[in-house]
Order: C-alpha cells, then structure tokens, then sequence
C-alpha cells in the first residue's frame, strides 16, 4: 500500500483560538470526545498531526480484520457440505489486498475530515502538546498555534509499538504492526517476535496469503493472559494452518546481512531462523512523550493515572483528562470509545455545575474497565472473552465454581458447521449467583460475546439469566447446555 498522502488541512485559525474543549489526538477515542461534548452543548477542537481517524483506522483493527476475514470465509464455506465442493483454489490475494485498501481509504482521510466538519468540531493539523494550565500549543507547517480550553483538555493520544532491545532490529527494517497491515505483498517468509493478539492475528493472516510464518514466543505459550484452554486452541489452528510456533526462545540479535537482504535471527538456544521480513509484536506502550506534562507539573512521558471519568488525578485543579490507550486501562479501541463517552458526559456535566464525581454505572463513568471487558482474537479458531479468568477470580477471592460445555455439541453450532469443534467456560461468583467471566473458543465465537457481557455488566443471578431463553436452533443455545450444567 502506499504511504499516508498529505493530509488535508483543517480551517483557518488565528494564532491563537479558544474553545470549551480541546482534544489532542483524532483517534476514535478523540472523535467520540469531540463529538460527545458538541452534542452537549461545548465546543471543540481537535489536534492531529498525523491521520484523522487514528492508528484503528489505518494500521490496526479494521485492515487487520479486513485481510483475516477472506480466509475466514473459505473456511467457513469448507466447513460445510455442499459450499466446499463450490468452492475451489486458493485466496486472490491481490483482491484480499484491494479490499483492504479500500477498507482503510487507500490511506487517505478526507472522509473523516469531512465527517469533523458536519459534526461541528474543528481541527488543527499539527502535533500538540500542553503549554501550561488549559494550554495547548500546536506546531503547524506553518507555525505555532496556542490554543485555550476554559473547561477540558483530554489527552487521547493511543499508543505505538513497543521496539524491544534487540541488537540489530533498528538496521533490518523491523516491520511492526503498521508495516504487517498495510505491506503490498506476502513476504515468502516471515518471522513474528511475540505471541500477544497481534501476532497471532498477522501471523494466521500473511500465513493465510502464502507466508511461511515462523513465531518466536519468549513465554511457554500464546496468549498468556487468556484462559490455557484458549490459548491451545489458538495455537493448533495456527500451526494446523502452517504456523511454526517456537516457544521458550528469545531473540539475541538480528541481522539483514544476507546477500540477498534476507534477516537472520539468531536465537537463544543456540538456533537461528531467516525471513524476508521480521515483525515485532510485543506489546504496546502510551504515547505520553512530547506532550509537555512537565509544564502542568507531571512527570514527562510518565503514565497517567485517571478516575473513572478519565480525569488526571495527579492535578488537584481537575481540568486535564486521559481518554483511551493512553491511559493503559482498556487498551481496545471499543473500550476507548466507551471512556471517551464517559469522560465526555463528565466534562459538560461539570461545565454546568453538576456532580463533581459520578457514580460507577452512570453515564460519566468507565465502570466497565474493571471487570467487564470484552475481546476477540480473529483467528481461526476465534477466540472471545469478557470479565476474569478463572485465575484472576480465585486471586480476586471471588468463591468460584466453573462451567464448561464443548460447543459443538449444540444443535445451532453443528448445522453452523460440519464437525464443529469449540468450547465455552463460566466463571461464576458462587456467593452472588452471577457471571464474572466468560472464554469461548471455535467458529464465529466473536459474535457470542456480547451476551456474555450484558451478563456480566448487568450482574443477571443465573436464575434469572435462565430465564433468557436462546432460539433453536442457534449456537447461543449454548448458554442454555451452560446453565443446565450449573444445575438450573
């Protein structure tokens, strides 16, 4: 894909502007605060220096999911008897690239600017930075704004790849997870640094375009804050697609030495590996640097603590706000969003002189960051959760009982697909009679989520979550073999 073209420029502004809000960062999380507070009542600027729509747009959820689901399709269709015999010879990954471009505007964010107009938010292209008490100061192409908010500043500035310090990986040309979406073709090999989300997600998809992936995992397995159960199922669909998994290694150095360019990892037990390209995919940290916290007397590039209405906690005047993965809470963009509604709601309640601190499960508070959080790894299998673990509930002191049930032994889920193979795990409060976490595993798990969490967030007692009856024949009759096998 080509690079990021020049972005368009928002409006004309004097030096100096200003506003009851100012956002630094047009990310999903920044637009939806924008957005919120104009709805309000406030105005609204936004400060982006780099693509109005922000790192999910571009270079994370949707282009990634965007190459995962055609291989996702076939195999659906493989799946089934009937649809497999209709289905013959491998993915067109020039159209599953074209797709993607599309997906993601070739890259290009005048649709987003425009939607910024018609909502009433202004923008200001440039990188910004905190300039002292409700100040922010932008550098343009063209100079130096300063902008005043008399209510908010919110910081939603996202997150980058974190580059770990592996001798070598700043002279290969380390791919990280904005290379692994937007490449304009398969590498003939490629070798994956982390076994987290992300490099399962690219590792099942440029496997699926005709990579030989090779994944290198320090740890003893994928996915290790996910239930054991889920993370082995993760990890034999993808060596079932071709994935070499290798854990228990570590990188010592790397190097792009060959004649031919190809990288070669030398790794701890002594072994090396080569690739055409090499993906870092071990972790991400906030992009809290350059934001001029220091002049508000915040540590600089330090993490910033927030209540439940993202405001900073650590200044006393309460005017400066972190919304979404910069403040490490929920690092999801669906969780980002759900703060910037809450830290939104907040800011035009306090700019009207109402409640000072809202109340968990109200309108201007993230209550759902603690125990209530959903995600999907869209692999094949799916993998989907929402709430703790089995390990993080006993840790907790939660009085646990556990429930598990194959999936595919549900009517819905065998007509879904031939020899359907998943598996779905409670996690209930014996002492309260509800669900603090849910983890399945198999075909189409993503879109089974959601139930799980009106559970969780709702705190329904199983008797009366019994009494949500699932249509038959559908493969949320699930929850009905789940419950039976608690007792009900």
């Amino acid at each position: 894909m080509r690079n990021p073209t020049s972005p368009s420029q928002g409006p004309d502004l004097p030096a100096a502007a200003e506003y009851d809000v100012v956002v630094i960062g047009a990310g999903p999380t920044g637009e939806n605060v924008a957005d919120r507070v104009v709805k309000a009542g406030l105005s609204a600027v936004i400060v982006e220096g780099e693509l109005v729509g922000g790192e999910c747009s571009y270079f994370a959820c949707v282009p990634s999911k965007a190459l995962l689901r055609p291989a996702a399709a076939v195999a659906e269709a493989h799946a089934v008897a009937g649809a497999r015999e209709a289905v013959t010879g491998p993915l067109d990954v020039p159209a599953v690239l074209g797709r993607r471009d599309a997906f993601v505007s070739g890259l290009r964010d005048d649709g987003q600017v425009q939607w910024l107009k018609s909502a009433g938010i202004d923008l200001v292209r440039g990188w910004g930075r905190l300039a002292g008490e409700r100040r922010v100061a932008v550098r343009t192409d063209s100079g130096e704004a300063a902008l005043t908010a008399r209510h908010a500043v919110v910081l939603c500035t996202g997150s980058s790849a974190v580059m770990p310090p592996v001798p070598g990986l700043a002279d290969v040309g380390a791919w990280t997870s904005r290379e692994a979406t937007t490449a304009d073709a398969a590498p003939r090999r490629l070798v994956v640094l982390g076994g987290g989300v992300v490099g399962c997600e690219m590792a099942a998809a440029w496997s699926a375009l005709g990579s030989r992936v090779t994944m290198l995992v320090r740890g003893e397995g994928l996915l290790p804050s996910w239930e054991p159960f889920a993370a082995a199922r993760v990890a034999d669909g993808l060596r079932g697609e071709g994935v070499e998994i290798r854990t228990g290694v570590e990188a010592e150095r790397v190097a792009r030495d060959h004649p031919s360019g190809v990288v070669t990892t030398y790794l701890s037990d002594g072994s090396t590996v080569e690739s055409e390209e090499f993906l870092v995919a071990t972790g991400r940290s906030p992009r809290t640097g350059g934001l001029g916290l220091e002049t508000v007397g915040l540590e600089p590039g330090g993490r910033l603590l927030v209540d439940d209405s993202c405001r900073v906690t650590e200044l006393a005047a309460g005017w400066l706000y972190a919304a979404g993965d910069i403040n490490q809470r929920s690092p999801l963009t669906h969780m980002g969003k759900y703060q910037a509604r809450a830290c939104a709601t907040a800011i035009a309640a306090r700019a009207a002189g109402r409640r000072a601190n809202p109340t968990p499960w109200t309108a201007g508070a993230a209550t759902a960051d603690h125990r209530a959080v959903p995600q999907v790894v869209f692999t094949r299998p799916e993998a989907a959760a929402v709430g703790l673990t089995e390990e993080q509930a006993r840790r907790a002191g939660l009085p646990v009982r556990v429930v598990e049930y194959p999936i595919g032994d549900v009517a819905g889920a065998s007509l879904l697909a031939d020899g359907y193979r998943g598996h779905a795990k409670l996690v209930v409060d014996e002492q309260r009679s509800i669900v603090v976490g849910c983890t399945l595993v198999g075909p189409g798990v993503g879109e089974l989520i959601h139930a799980a969490t009106v559970a969780i967030v709702g705190e329904v007692p199983l008797e009366r979550l019994w009494h949500a009856v699932p249509a038959f024949p559908t493969v949320s009759e699930i929850w009905l073999r789940l419950l039976e096998r608690y007792g009900l």
